[in-house]
């Protein structure tokens, strides 16, 4: 059944797992709605005292309620809260740019609303799909990937930000979700005090530490603190640009010691050069 509600009785999904978003698609979402009306219903389900939880269109029912819109077109379906939450996720799954941390919370929700129908089992019977491959049927990431991002929703909130924000990947976020909270927090802090944040290889080996029981804070500063290849900047100098400066007859160990030194020295000759300029800028000005 479709028909207008009033837009106060509409609540949100609880524990929505997409964010709000206030950037140039809500921008665009606003704008069409306000040029060409709400043109496609909403989808609900009957809550209690007469309100109704939205199972899709939070993004269409807050340009709504920007525009001063007061009620809007929405189907109602009659659906258990498992029935909901399945749609809610299948609803929004597909959009764009989502966060990672949405599609954990996402397909860890669904997850949870299949096993409790008990339309699946884990992997007891072959005739049955496993649960993260019913997921993945409709879903643009394969099995192995929904456990993945499923095994975010460990991560303490700091971490899990450190990944929306691309600083950390996921796979070794993956490695990560295994240390228990208290050794996350540890992490955490020596990722602050270091500014750097764990390769895979250093993540498994993290991991590693943890189930040894050596996870401490000098061990995890050793690792963090490790030049990571991909970090190390590289500075080629052909050989035609150094062969009429160098000595002739030096092998290799010999000219990087030669270019080191040089370098020393005119890092000296630099400090030398600013601290003379600055004390002639001084007596200038005080002679004004």
């Amino acid at each position: 059944m479709t028909k207008n509600i009033n837009i106060n009785l509409l609540i949100p999904f609880e524990n929505h797992p997409f964010k709000k978003r206030d950037g140039i698609e809500q921008r665009e979402l606003v704008e069409s709605i306000a040029q060409n009306g709400l043109l496609e219903p909403i989808t609900v389900r009957s809550f209690s005292a007469g309100e109704y939880e939205i199972i899709s269109g939070h993004r269409r029912v807050e340009a709504c309620k920007e525009l001063g819109i007061t009620e809007v077109p929405a189907t109602i379906k009659e659906m258990s809260k498992d029935e909901a939450t399945i749609a809610m996720v299948d609803s929004n799954i597909h959009r764009e740019h989502l966060l990672p941390s949405e599609k954990a919370f996402a397909y860890k929700m669904k997850l949870e609303a299949i096993k409790h129908q008990g339309k699946t089992t884990s992997c007891q019977v072959g005739a049955k799909l496993r649960t993260d491959e019913k997921i993945a049927e409709i879903a643009n990431d394969s099995a192995r990937q929904i456990q993945r991002y499923i095994r975010l929703t460990y991560l303490i909130p700091e971490l899990l930000k450190l990944v929306d924000e691309e600083k950390i990947a996921l796979t070794p976020a993956v490695e990560l979700s295994f240390l228990p909270e208290n050794e996350q927090e540890i992490l955490l802090n020596e990722i602050e005090y270091t500014d750097a944040t764990p390769s895979l290889s250093q993540a498994q080996r993290l991991r590693k530490l943890s189930e040894e029981g050596n996870f401490f804070v000098d061990t995890v500063f050793a690792v963090l603190s490790e030049e990571k290849p991909n970090q190390r900047e590289q500075v080629r100098i052909s050989a035609d640009k150094l062969r009429d400066i160098l000595p002739k007859g030096m092998d290799k160990q010999k000219t990087e010691d030669f270019i080191i030194k040089a370098c020393e020295h005119y890092r000296k000759y630099l400090i030398r050069q600013k601290n003379r300029d600055e004390n002639i800028g001084v007596q200038g000005v005080q002679t004004r």
